[in-house]
């Protein structure tokens, strides 16, 4: 080993001068391009720094900044227009941004097979969004960028603003974003300046996190003023308009109030050109250059220039570069102009010290660099939000671009209800409705892919929600597209046309109220807890939400905990949402086994510690071991489903001890009838419901039918008696059917025809009172001698047929009442009650059964009797039926009259 190491030396350095020579060869500094410099145009990212090349195969970044992206790389092109970016870009180097950059400097190596020649831009590229977060144009490209040439170009370039594409490697390319210094101000508020004694001016940048018709001020204070700064103090205020594009105007200010003017006079905080008033035509007292301004990712940015020494001696004060000197700055609201006030006027900043407002000592001379990385907005994307609403659609236009938030772009972009593309939001469960009139030439969708133009065409999938190649109209014509999100819909979405990329932007989907999302909805046992479901195929989704705070959520599919199915939503440290599926088959903390279920849309979220979670799963689980405790967990939407429900301080996907268990818990489940559109809660059975079914019983199954009886079989009794009873069986049992009925009626808050038992129910209530007017409008008996009339006739059949019919129909109702008790209360209290009904039904079709038979046997020794009449056989008959052997009803007057009449027979004496 001692031998070997001078010689394994040797062969490592023998190898780095190999290395050192193949590369140098192969780094020349043959290109035209070697030592040019430029400084990266910002589009997006806060992205800001100076761009070198140093030979062949590599260039300098140095003081660069950026905001992170998912995945950028350097990204070469020909020249900056969509489609050259887009379409034959390609990635240039391996070296990868994946991170937030602050102030920093790397040196960056081209792959091997790319050359200069091949490059007209280099672009900071984001590969899944095809952005472009900025650029440097090398000396043979050409400025062709349409998404930035409206936004970006500013009034008026600086003089040592080298034009981009043009070789002038001794004035390279200085990008209006970039300055020599920079303070912070706050958090959020940073002041930017390059100072240029020569040319007597310092170009001044205000870069801020603040909203959009905000605005930013910063100047100098009156000179030797100690106290009241702000008052006769020289300020510009800058800001971005309604419209995207920037302003700087210059202010003085009398009054710490908003500009008036009065009588002629102005005072506040006040344009120069507003106090020189007619005066101030042709003038030069506003002496503030506006040169540039954007708004990016949240961030407002304006560079002006001010001249150190302006002749306006009245409201601009003298800048010596090498002085300490007072400076004030300020963030606040912004009036936008009206008819009054053609100007932006600020308002009144607000807030406290050093965030809102502030002053210190700056000398413009001095070298600053308190920057350290970029501004980070926490909305980056304020280009316009549209909220839809579902009683107005939006209206879906194409026009050119101009503010477009992912640059690059097409000319021309889609605009939603005259906003250039809006973020639009939308709640789930809402439809939307969309008026197309962007032309024959887009075709309007929502899709999942995020550049859009036909996911296909680039070997990318996407899923499409609404919309699709004949979804276009006209003005003139326009076409309606409805679309209703739903539960499952993704948070994020995008709209565009599916004929060309990037023509639209994001659709955020955010969840509306629970009712909205879900078919149906019901309160749980003690009213804690809000079960919502809807049916779509063979799956079901579900939710359920307590109306608590709770360290956990739990709802069970059972009778009670033991032998059922459970549902937990719970957080854990973090904070993160989960929701577990158990099968417990006893009541310790052992006996909650996990389970693995099929879940889809699974989602847990707690509102001010009070959880809802939601998932779908299918109906009946496919699994392939069937002895498994998850498979033989099967929701049938045609049988009730008992739902319970528990809470708790902390759950755990570990092991799981006592301390897991629940605090509070429903009394008793509740039964669901999930096909039923009415969302209706099917719970256990109420004891006014029991007394309703006990009334319905007595009267259906007893009074009733005992009336009809006595009617039919005591007819043999002397005097009315039958009628009697018949009439008192039979006025009790209305009775009570109605009593039983509002007891019913009130218990449930009102009853639906949808169960059979309320059908037959209902049926047999108005066949019995259809019995009292039936009887009111008996026709008169026929007189002794007369024949029956057919209207008696037809009286005593609908009497007897429709009284028959009531009680058979409310017999029926009964045994469809105790089915309805079996799905409420469950079949295993039921069975009992259900052979009682019908035992008792069976007794009582015997006794009629024996009865019938004996009356038969009264009648044939009735007309047996009446074949051996004799003088003085005139006992009276009162058991003749209604009905005689030859079909026909007979009145008791009638039968006296015709046959059991007395006879009068005169005798004469014998001679």
């Amino acid at each position: 080993m001692i031998v070997q190491r001078p010689v394994f030396l040797g062969s490592l350095v023998l190898g780095f001068f190999f290395f050192l020579f193949v590369n140098g060869q192969k780094c020349s500094k043959s290109s035209s391009l070697v030592g040019y410099e430029s400084e990266f145009r910002m589009l997006q990212h806060q992205l800001r720094g100076a761009f070198t090349v140093l030979d062949d195969c590599s260039f300098r970044v140095s003081r660069f900044d950026m905001l992170s992206g998912s995945d950028v790389h350097f990204w070469g092109a020909m020249t900056s227009d969509f489609e050259n970016m887009t379409d034959s870009g390609f990635v240039i180097s391996d070296h990868k941004l994946n991170q937030t950059f602050n102030n920093q400097s790397f040196v960056v190596r081209l792959l091997d097979n790319v050359t200069w020649d091949q490059i007209g831009v280099v672009s900071v590229w984001d590969l899944p969004t095809a952005s472009d977060f900025g650029h440097v144009l090398l000396s043979n490209a050409t400025e062709q960028d349409s998404s930035s040439s409206k936004s970006e170009s500013p009034p008026s370039e600086s003089k040592d603003a080298a034009t981009p594409g043009k070789s002038n490697n001794s004035e390279p390319f200085k990008a209006p974003t970039m300055f020599d210094n920079c303070k912070k101000l706050s958090d959020k508020y940073r002041l930017r300046w390059t100072l240029n004694v020569d040319e007597g001016y310092v170009d001044i940048g205000l870069e801020a996190t603040t909203g959009l018709l905000n605005y930013m001020a910063f100047g100098w204070a009156k000179p030797n003023t100690t106290s009241n700064l702000m008052l006769n103090a020289d300020v510009v205020i800058t800001g971005i308009r309604e419209d995207g594009f920037p302003f700087a105007d210059d202010f003085y200010i009398t009054k710490t109030s908003v500009c008036s003017v009065r009588d002629g006079f102005a005072a506040g905080v006040c344009p120069d050109t507003v106090y020189e008033g007619s005066d101030a035509v042709g003038s030069s007292v506003n002496n503030t250059k506006l040169v540039y301004g954007h708004r990016i990712d949240g961030v407002s940015f304006v560079r002006y220039r001010r001249p150190l020494n302006d002749s306006d001696n009245k409201f601009d004060f003298p800048v010596n570069a090498t002085e300490n000197l007072t400076v004030i700055w300020a963030l606040g609201v912004i009036k936008p102009p009206d008819v009054i006030n053609p100007y932006y006027l600020p308002e009144n900043h607000g807030g406290v010290e050093s965030e809102n407002y502030g002053h210190f000592s700056l000398s413009l001379s001095d070298h600053v660099d308190e920057c350290l990385g970029p501004l980070d907005a926490d909305n980056k994307y304020d280009q316009g939000v549209i909220i839809a609403d579902a009683n107005a659609p939006l209206v879906v236009t194409a026009g050119p671009s101009v503010h477009y938030p992912n640059p690059p772009n097409p000319a021309k972009v889609l605009y939603i209800n005259k906003k250039e593309a809006p973020v639009l939001r939308v709640e789930r469960g809402v439809p939307v409705k969309f008026s197309i009139e962007a032309g024959h030439d887009v075709s309007f969708y929502i899709t999942s892919d995020f550049l859009g133009g036909n996911a296909s065409l680039r070997n990318r999938t996407e899923t499409i929600y609404a919309g699709g190649q004949e979804t276009h109209g006209v003005l003139s014509s326009p076409l309606e597209l409805v679309w209703a999100p739903n539960r499952n819909t993704p948070d994020q979405l995008y709209y565009h046309s599916i004929f060309q990329e990037k023509m639209g932007w994001k659709v955020q989907v955010v969840d509306g109220g629970l009712s909205d999302m879900y078919n149906n909805s019901v309160n749980l046992d003690d009213q804690q807890v809000k079960f919502f479901w809807t049916i779509v195929g063979d799956s079901i989704s579900i939710a359920a939400r307590g109306e608590k705070k709770s360290g956990y959520l739990a709802i069970g599919f059972g009778s009670e905990m033991t032998n059922s199915y459970a549902y937990v939503g719970w957080f854990d440290r973090n904070g993160t949402g989960h929701i577990n599926t158990y099968w417990i088959d006893g009541e310790s903390a052992s006996s909650i086994h996990p389970t693995v279920e099929n879940m889809t849309y699974v989602r847990c979220k707690s509102e001010e510690g009070i959880i809802t979670l939601e998932f779908t799963r299918p109906l009946k689980p496919s699994c392939s071991h069937r002895d498994r405790p998850e498979c033989k967990n099967m929701i049938d939407p045609t049988t009730p489903l008992k739902v319970i429900w528990a809470m708790g301080a902390k759950w755990t996907d570990g092991q799981l001890t006592e301390r897991n268990m629940h605090s509070v818990t429903s009394q008793r489940p509740v039964r669901v009838m999930l096909t039923r559109g009415s969302a209706e809660a099917e719970q256990d059975l109420r004891p006014v419901l029991g007394v309703h079914g006990f009334m319905m019983f007595l009267a259906w199954g007893i009074l009733l039918p005992g009336g009809i009886l006595s009617a039919r079989y005591l007819k043999h009794i002397k005097g009315d008696g039958w009628f009697k009873i018949h009439m008192y069986l039979q006025c009790s049992g209305l009775a009570i059917v109605f009593l039983g009925l509002l007891f019913a009626v009130a218990e449930l808050n009102g009853f639906s025809f949808s169960s059979s038992h309320v059908k037959f129910g209902f049926t047999a209530i108005v066949l019995a009172c259809a019995q009292p007017v039936n009887a009111w409008l008996r026709p008169p008996k026929p007189a002794q001698g007369e024949l029956m009339s057919s209207k008696r006739l037809i009286w005593e059949y609908s009497h007897s047929i429709v009284g028959q019919s009531a009680v058979v129909i409310g017999v029926v109702a009964l045994f469809t009442g105790m089915k309805h008790l079996g799905e409420r209360n469950g079949a295993e209290n039921v069975d009992g009650l259900n052979w009682a009904l019908g035992l008792w039904v069976f007794l009582g079709v015997v006794t009629v059964v024996y009865l019938e038979y004996r009356e038969r046997g009264r009648r044939r020794a009735r007309n047996l009797s009446r074949g051996n009449w004799v003088l003085g056989n005139v006992e009276e008959d009162d058991s003749t039926d209604l009905i005689d052997s030859r079909g026909g009803f007979r009145d008791k007057d009638d039968e006296e009259g015709r046959n059991g009449g007395r006879s009068e027979i005169q005798l004469e004496p014998l001679k």
